[in-house]
Protein backbone atom coordinates (compact mmCIF):
# COMPACT_ATOMS: atom_id res chain seq x y z
CA UNK A 1 0.00 0.00 0.00
CA UNK A 2 1.36 3.41 -0.98
CA UNK A 3 2.31 5.98 1.63
CA UNK A 4 0.51 9.29 1.54
CA UNK A 5 2.73 12.39 1.30
CA UNK A 6 1.40 15.92 1.78
CA UNK A 7 3.59 18.79 0.59
CA UNK A 8 2.62 22.15 2.05
CA UNK A 9 3.54 24.99 -0.28
CA UNK A 10 4.01 25.11 -4.03
CA UNK A 11 7.33 26.89 -4.43
CA UNK A 12 10.67 25.72 -5.80
CA UNK A 13 11.53 23.19 -3.09
CA UNK A 14 8.07 21.66 -3.28
CA UNK A 15 8.29 21.28 -7.04
CA UNK A 16 11.61 19.46 -6.86
CA UNK A 17 10.79 17.10 -4.03
CA UNK A 18 7.55 16.15 -5.80
CA UNK A 19 9.37 15.65 -9.10
CA UNK A 20 11.77 13.10 -7.61
CA UNK A 21 9.48 11.13 -5.29
CA UNK A 22 8.77 7.59 -6.49
CA UNK A 23 5.16 7.49 -7.69
CA UNK A 24 5.12 3.69 -7.25
CA UNK A 25 5.69 4.13 -3.51
CA UNK A 26 3.85 7.35 -2.73
CA UNK A 27 0.61 9.16 -3.36
CA UNK A 28 1.76 12.78 -3.42
CA UNK A 29 -0.39 15.89 -2.99
CA UNK A 30 0.80 19.50 -3.07
CA UNK A 31 -1.33 21.96 -1.09
CA UNK A 32 -0.87 25.53 -2.37
CA UNK A 33 -2.71 28.55 -0.98
CA UNK A 34 -2.49 30.50 -4.26
CA UNK A 35 -4.26 29.77 -7.53
CA UNK A 36 -0.99 28.78 -9.20
CA UNK A 37 2.33 27.13 -8.36
CA UNK A 38 5.77 28.75 -8.31
CA UNK A 39 4.84 32.42 -8.01
CA UNK A 40 8.19 33.39 -6.47
CA UNK A 41 9.90 31.20 -9.08
CA UNK A 42 8.34 33.37 -11.79
CA UNK A 43 8.97 36.69 -10.03
CA UNK A 44 12.65 35.78 -9.67
CA UNK A 45 12.78 35.15 -13.40
CA UNK A 46 11.79 38.70 -14.32
CA UNK A 47 15.25 40.09 -13.63
CA UNK A 48 17.16 37.54 -15.71
CA UNK A 49 16.36 33.93 -14.99
CA UNK A 50 19.60 32.41 -13.73
CA UNK A 51 18.83 28.85 -12.63
CA UNK A 52 22.16 28.02 -11.02
CA UNK A 53 25.87 28.81 -11.31
CA UNK A 54 28.61 26.96 -13.20
CA UNK A 55 31.45 27.14 -10.67
CA UNK A 56 32.99 23.97 -9.26
CA UNK A 57 31.08 22.31 -6.45
CA UNK A 58 33.78 22.91 -3.80
CA UNK A 59 33.58 26.68 -4.28
CA UNK A 60 29.82 26.44 -4.76
CA UNK A 61 29.32 24.94 -1.30
CA UNK A 62 31.32 27.74 0.33
CA UNK A 63 28.82 30.31 -0.92
CA UNK A 64 26.36 29.18 1.74
CA UNK A 65 26.11 30.16 5.38
CA UNK A 66 26.52 27.76 7.06
CA UNK A 67 28.14 25.73 4.27
CA UNK A 68 28.23 22.36 6.05
CA UNK A 69 24.46 22.19 6.47
CA UNK A 70 23.78 21.96 2.73
CA UNK A 71 26.91 20.09 1.65
CA UNK A 72 25.36 16.60 1.34
CA UNK A 73 22.36 17.88 -0.57
CA UNK A 74 24.48 19.96 -2.95
CA UNK A 75 26.87 17.11 -3.70
CA UNK A 76 23.95 14.73 -4.22
CA UNK A 77 22.29 17.05 -6.74
CA UNK A 78 24.80 19.65 -7.93
CA UNK A 79 24.66 22.29 -10.67
CA UNK A 80 25.58 19.75 -13.38
CA UNK A 81 22.90 17.31 -12.20
CA UNK A 82 20.46 20.21 -12.29
CA UNK A 83 21.34 21.03 -15.90
CA UNK A 84 21.10 17.38 -16.92
CA UNK A 85 17.66 17.05 -15.38
CA UNK A 86 16.43 20.25 -17.02
CA UNK A 87 17.58 18.87 -20.35
CA UNK A 88 15.63 15.67 -19.68
CA UNK A 89 12.41 17.66 -19.25
CA UNK A 90 13.06 19.71 -22.38
CA UNK A 91 14.83 22.81 -21.02
CA UNK A 92 18.21 23.47 -22.64
CA UNK A 93 20.59 25.76 -20.75
CA UNK A 94 23.76 27.75 -21.36
CA UNK A 95 26.51 29.37 -19.30
CA UNK A 96 26.46 33.16 -19.53
CA UNK A 97 29.42 35.52 -19.39
CA UNK A 98 28.93 35.84 -15.63
CA UNK A 99 29.21 32.04 -15.37
CA UNK A 100 25.59 31.88 -14.32
CA UNK A 101 23.40 29.27 -15.98
CA UNK A 102 20.29 30.37 -17.86
CA UNK A 103 17.61 28.72 -20.01
CA UNK A 104 18.49 28.92 -23.69
CA UNK A 105 17.56 32.26 -25.19
CA UNK A 106 13.87 32.38 -26.02
CA UNK A 107 12.83 30.05 -23.19
CA UNK A 108 10.72 32.05 -20.74
CA UNK A 109 10.43 31.36 -16.98
CA UNK A 110 6.83 30.22 -17.41
CA UNK A 111 8.01 27.57 -19.91
CA UNK A 112 10.48 26.21 -17.35
CA UNK A 113 7.75 26.13 -14.71
CA UNK A 114 5.33 24.43 -17.09
CA UNK A 115 7.92 21.78 -17.94
CA UNK A 116 8.28 20.98 -14.24
CA UNK A 117 4.52 20.91 -13.72
CA UNK A 118 4.22 18.57 -16.71
CA UNK A 119 6.68 16.26 -14.93
CA UNK A 120 4.45 16.31 -11.85
CA UNK A 121 1.38 15.49 -13.93
CA UNK A 122 3.15 12.49 -15.47
CA UNK A 123 3.92 11.26 -11.94
CA UNK A 124 0.25 11.71 -10.96
CA UNK A 125 1.05 14.31 -8.33
CA UNK A 126 -2.21 15.87 -7.15
CA UNK A 127 -2.27 19.65 -6.75
CA UNK A 128 -4.80 21.33 -4.47
CA UNK A 129 -4.99 25.08 -5.03
CA UNK A 130 -6.53 27.66 -2.67
CA UNK A 131 -5.57 25.53 0.31
CA UNK A 132 -4.18 27.63 3.16
CA UNK A 133 -2.50 25.63 5.89
CA UNK A 134 -3.70 26.79 9.33
CA UNK A 135 -1.74 24.47 11.62
CA UNK A 136 -2.25 21.16 13.42
CA UNK A 137 -5.08 19.60 15.38
CA UNK A 138 -4.59 17.59 18.58
CA UNK A 139 -3.64 14.51 16.54
CA UNK A 140 -1.02 16.47 14.54
CA UNK A 141 -3.21 16.23 11.46
CA UNK A 142 -3.07 19.11 9.01
CA UNK A 143 -5.73 21.81 9.18
CA UNK A 144 -6.72 23.83 6.14
CA UNK A 145 -9.29 26.48 5.36
CA UNK A 146 -12.97 25.53 5.43
CA UNK A 147 -12.24 23.21 8.38
CA UNK A 148 -10.62 20.60 6.20
CA UNK A 149 -8.49 18.00 7.97
CA UNK A 150 -5.77 16.07 6.12
CA UNK A 151 -4.03 13.03 7.54
CA UNK A 152 -0.71 11.95 6.02
CA UNK A 153 1.99 9.35 6.53
CA UNK A 154 4.61 11.96 5.65
CA UNK A 155 4.36 15.74 5.65
CA UNK A 156 6.84 17.98 3.86
CA UNK A 157 6.75 21.69 4.62
CA UNK A 158 8.06 24.00 1.89
CA UNK A 159 6.51 27.25 3.05
CA UNK A 160 9.18 29.71 1.93
CA UNK A 161 10.73 32.60 3.83
CA UNK A 162 9.50 36.02 4.86
CA UNK A 163 10.05 38.19 1.77
CA UNK A 164 7.99 39.00 -1.33
CA UNK A 165 4.60 38.68 0.36
CA UNK A 166 2.89 39.26 -2.98
CA UNK A 167 3.97 35.74 -3.95
CA UNK A 168 2.45 34.25 -0.79
CA UNK A 169 5.80 33.81 0.95
CA UNK A 170 4.95 35.79 4.07
CA UNK A 171 6.33 33.70 6.95
CA UNK A 172 3.11 33.83 8.97
CA UNK A 173 3.55 30.12 9.74
CA UNK A 174 6.46 30.83 12.11
CA UNK A 175 4.38 30.99 15.31
CA UNK A 176 2.62 27.74 14.46
CA UNK A 177 5.92 25.87 14.72
CA UNK A 178 7.05 27.90 17.71
CA UNK A 179 3.89 26.94 19.56
CA UNK A 180 4.71 23.28 18.88
CA UNK A 181 7.97 23.70 20.77
CA UNK A 182 10.06 23.76 17.60
CA UNK A 183 13.01 26.14 17.69
CA UNK A 184 12.48 29.15 15.42
CA UNK A 185 14.40 32.32 14.61
CA UNK A 186 12.83 35.66 13.59
CA UNK A 187 13.24 36.46 9.92
CA UNK A 188 15.97 38.86 8.80
CA UNK A 189 16.67 40.35 5.39
CA UNK A 190 19.26 39.01 2.98
CA UNK A 191 20.20 40.01 -0.57
CA UNK A 192 18.66 43.42 -0.15
CA UNK A 193 19.50 47.09 -0.45
CA UNK A 194 21.63 48.51 2.36
CA UNK A 195 21.22 52.07 3.58
CA UNK A 196 23.97 54.68 3.25
CA UNK A 197 23.63 58.35 4.18
CA UNK A 198 24.84 59.73 0.88
CA UNK A 199 25.96 63.32 0.62
CA UNK A 200 23.22 65.29 -1.22
CA UNK A 201 25.67 66.59 -3.82
CA UNK A 202 26.73 63.04 -4.68
CA UNK A 203 23.33 61.36 -4.84
CA UNK A 204 21.89 64.21 -6.91
CA UNK A 205 24.37 63.46 -9.70
CA UNK A 206 24.75 59.72 -9.44
CA UNK A 207 21.47 58.16 -8.27
CA UNK A 208 20.77 55.07 -10.38
CA UNK A 209 24.33 54.81 -11.67
CA UNK A 210 26.25 51.52 -11.44
CA UNK A 211 29.62 50.89 -9.87
CA UNK A 212 30.92 48.22 -12.22
CA UNK A 213 33.81 45.77 -11.85
CA UNK A 214 34.33 46.48 -8.17
CA UNK A 215 34.96 44.42 -5.05
CA UNK A 216 33.40 45.14 -1.66
CA UNK A 217 34.83 43.90 1.62
CA UNK A 218 33.13 43.53 5.00
CA UNK A 219 34.56 41.63 7.98
CA UNK A 220 37.44 40.45 5.78
CA UNK A 221 35.12 38.80 3.26
CA UNK A 222 35.30 40.13 -0.29
CA UNK A 223 32.60 40.03 -2.97
CA UNK A 224 33.28 41.05 -6.56
CA UNK A 225 30.63 42.30 -8.96
CA UNK A 226 28.50 45.37 -9.48
CA UNK A 227 26.49 47.68 -7.22
CA UNK A 228 23.96 50.37 -8.05
CA UNK A 229 23.80 53.73 -6.30
CA UNK A 230 20.28 54.36 -5.01
CA UNK A 231 18.79 57.13 -2.91
CA UNK A 232 18.54 54.58 -0.10
CA UNK A 233 22.07 53.24 -0.44
CA UNK A 234 23.60 50.37 -2.43
CA UNK A 235 22.18 47.26 -4.02
CA UNK A 236 23.50 44.63 -6.40
CA UNK A 237 25.45 41.38 -6.41
CA UNK A 238 28.65 43.00 -5.12
CA UNK A 239 26.95 43.69 -1.80
CA UNK A 240 24.25 41.00 -1.64
CA UNK A 241 26.87 38.32 -0.99
CA UNK A 242 28.02 40.19 2.12
CA UNK A 243 24.59 40.12 3.77
CA UNK A 244 25.67 37.85 6.68
CA UNK A 245 28.67 40.03 7.51
CA UNK A 246 26.71 43.28 7.25
CA UNK A 247 23.87 41.95 9.43
CA UNK A 248 26.39 40.85 12.06
CA UNK A 249 28.03 44.28 12.21
CA UNK A 250 24.68 46.07 12.33
CA UNK A 251 23.63 43.84 15.22
CA UNK A 252 26.84 44.47 17.15
CA UNK A 253 27.47 48.14 16.36
CA UNK A 254 24.24 49.50 14.77
CA UNK A 255 26.38 50.28 11.74
CA UNK A 256 28.54 48.30 9.32
CA UNK A 257 31.82 49.33 7.73
CA UNK A 258 32.44 48.29 4.14
CA UNK A 259 35.37 49.02 1.84
CA UNK A 260 35.11 49.32 -1.93
CA UNK A 261 37.99 48.37 -4.20
CA UNK A 262 37.31 50.48 -7.28
CA UNK A 263 39.99 48.71 -9.30
CA UNK A 264 40.29 45.08 -8.11
CA UNK A 265 42.11 44.01 -11.29
CA UNK A 266 45.23 45.94 -10.20
CA UNK A 267 47.25 45.72 -7.01
CA UNK A 268 48.09 48.78 -4.92
CA UNK A 269 51.66 48.74 -6.26
CA UNK A 270 50.59 48.59 -9.89
CA UNK A 271 48.09 51.43 -9.43
CA UNK A 272 50.73 53.52 -7.69
CA UNK A 273 53.14 52.94 -10.55
CA UNK A 274 50.51 53.86 -13.15
CA UNK A 275 49.72 57.10 -11.36
CA UNK A 276 53.38 58.03 -10.85
CA UNK A 277 54.31 57.34 -14.47
CA UNK A 278 51.22 58.89 -16.01
CA UNK A 279 51.82 61.59 -18.62
CA UNK A 280 48.58 63.29 -17.62
CA UNK A 281 49.08 66.20 -15.22
CA UNK A 282 45.48 66.64 -14.07
CA UNK A 283 44.38 64.18 -11.33
CA UNK A 284 40.94 63.72 -12.82
CA UNK A 285 42.45 62.94 -16.20
CA UNK A 286 44.77 60.37 -14.60
CA UNK A 287 41.77 58.64 -13.01
CA UNK A 288 39.75 58.74 -16.22
CA UNK A 289 42.37 58.12 -18.89
CA UNK A 290 45.11 56.20 -17.12
CA UNK A 291 43.13 54.14 -14.59
CA UNK A 292 39.91 53.97 -16.65
CA UNK A 293 37.69 54.79 -13.67
CA UNK A 294 34.07 55.57 -14.48
CA UNK A 295 32.35 58.90 -13.93
CA UNK A 296 30.57 57.61 -10.83
CA UNK A 297 33.80 56.19 -9.37
CA UNK A 298 35.57 59.49 -9.87
CA UNK A 299 32.56 61.31 -8.44
CA UNK A 300 32.71 59.13 -5.33
CA UNK A 301 36.34 60.05 -4.77
CA UNK A 302 35.82 63.75 -5.45
CA UNK A 303 32.76 64.18 -3.23
CA UNK A 304 34.07 62.20 -0.27
CA UNK A 305 37.80 62.86 -0.16
CA UNK A 306 39.23 66.15 0.97
CA UNK A 307 41.11 68.19 -1.61
CA UNK A 308 44.37 67.41 0.18
CA UNK A 309 43.77 63.64 0.06
CA UNK A 310 42.50 63.73 -3.54
CA UNK A 311 45.66 65.49 -4.72
CA UNK A 312 47.99 63.27 -2.70
CA UNK A 313 48.91 60.40 -5.03
CA UNK A 314 49.71 57.94 -2.27
CA UNK A 315 46.51 58.58 -0.29
CA UNK A 316 44.37 58.70 -3.45
CA UNK A 317 45.54 55.28 -4.62
CA UNK A 318 44.95 53.82 -1.17
CA UNK A 319 41.36 55.09 -1.27
CA UNK A 320 40.86 53.67 -4.75
CA UNK A 321 41.78 50.26 -3.35
CA UNK A 322 39.97 50.65 -0.03
CA UNK A 323 37.27 53.31 -0.12
CA UNK A 324 35.33 53.34 3.17
CA UNK A 325 31.54 53.60 3.44
CA UNK A 326 29.27 53.18 6.43
CA UNK A 327 26.03 51.20 6.22
CA UNK A 328 23.35 52.32 8.64
CA UNK A 329 20.36 50.08 7.93
CA UNK A 330 18.83 47.35 5.77
CA UNK A 331 15.86 47.45 3.46
CA UNK A 332 12.48 46.31 4.78
CA UNK A 333 11.82 42.59 5.08
CA UNK A 334 9.37 42.47 2.20
CA UNK A 335 11.80 44.30 -0.10
CA UNK A 336 14.51 41.66 0.33
CA UNK A 337 15.16 39.04 -2.34
CA UNK A 338 15.49 36.40 0.36
CA UNK A 339 15.49 36.01 4.13
CA UNK A 340 17.30 34.11 6.84
CA UNK A 341 15.67 32.86 9.99
CA UNK A 342 12.65 30.58 10.20
CA UNK A 343 13.11 27.03 11.43
CA UNK A 344 16.38 26.68 13.35
CA UNK A 345 18.82 24.23 11.80
CA UNK A 346 19.07 22.55 15.21
CA UNK A 347 15.39 21.65 14.90
CA UNK A 348 15.97 19.30 11.95
CA UNK A 349 18.28 16.33 11.43
CA UNK A 350 20.65 15.76 8.50
CA UNK A 351 17.71 14.59 6.38
CA UNK A 352 15.63 17.72 7.14
CA UNK A 353 13.26 15.83 9.46
CA UNK A 354 11.91 17.77 12.43
CA UNK A 355 13.38 16.24 15.57
CA UNK A 356 10.16 16.80 17.52
CA UNK A 357 7.76 15.59 14.82
CA UNK A 358 8.49 12.24 13.23
CA UNK A 359 7.90 12.03 9.47
CA UNK A 360 7.54 15.82 9.23
CA UNK A 361 10.20 17.54 7.11
CA UNK A 362 11.15 21.14 6.31
CA UNK A 363 13.00 22.23 3.19
CA UNK A 364 13.76 25.41 1.29
CA UNK A 365 13.93 29.00 2.44
CA UNK A 366 11.87 28.33 5.57
CA UNK A 367 15.07 26.97 7.13
CA UNK A 368 17.75 29.28 8.58
CA UNK A 369 20.43 29.33 5.87
CA UNK A 370 21.80 32.04 3.65
CA UNK A 371 23.16 32.38 0.11
CA UNK A 372 23.86 35.16 -2.39
CA UNK A 373 21.97 35.67 -5.62
CA UNK A 374 23.33 34.26 -8.86
CA UNK A 375 21.61 30.86 -8.90
CA UNK A 376 22.65 29.76 -5.42
CA UNK A 377 19.23 30.21 -3.83
CA UNK A 378 17.36 28.16 -6.43
CA UNK A 379 20.08 25.49 -6.55
CA UNK A 380 19.85 24.98 -2.79
CA UNK A 381 16.07 24.65 -2.92
CA UNK A 382 16.36 22.14 -5.75
CA UNK A 383 19.13 20.18 -4.01
CA UNK A 384 17.23 19.95 -0.74
CA UNK A 385 14.10 18.76 -2.51
CA UNK A 386 15.91 16.09 -4.51
CA UNK A 387 17.95 14.95 -1.49
CA UNK A 388 14.84 14.49 0.63
CA UNK A 389 12.98 12.70 -2.17
CA UNK A 390 15.80 10.22 -2.72
CA UNK A 391 16.06 9.50 1.02
CA UNK A 392 12.34 8.86 1.26
CA UNK A 393 12.46 6.63 -1.82
CA UNK A 394 15.12 4.54 -0.08
CA UNK A 395 13.41 4.51 3.31
CA UNK A 396 9.99 3.32 2.20
CA UNK A 397 9.28 0.25 0.11
CA UNK A 398 6.20 -0.56 -1.92
CA UNK A 399 3.78 -3.02 -0.35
Amino acid sequence: MKKKISIIGGGSSALFVASFLDSKKFDVTIYEKNKTLGRKFLVAGKGGFNLTHSENIADFIERYTPSKFLKKALVNFDNNHFRDWLKEIGIETYVGSSKRIYPEKGIKPIEVLNAIISTLEKKNVAIKYNHTWLGFNAKNELLFNENRIVSSDITIFALGGGSWKVTGSNGTWLNTFKNKGISTIPFQVSNCAFGIGWKPAFIKNFEGKPLKNIAITCNNKQQKGEAVITKFGLEGNAIYGLSPQIREQLKLHEKAQIYIDLKPAFSLDILTEKVEKSTFKNTTQILKKELKLSEVQIGLLKKYLTKEVFLNEDLLVKNIKRFPLEITETANLDEAISTVGGISLNAVDENFELRKLQNHFCIGEMLDWDAPTGGYLLQACASMGVFLAKNLNKKFTEF
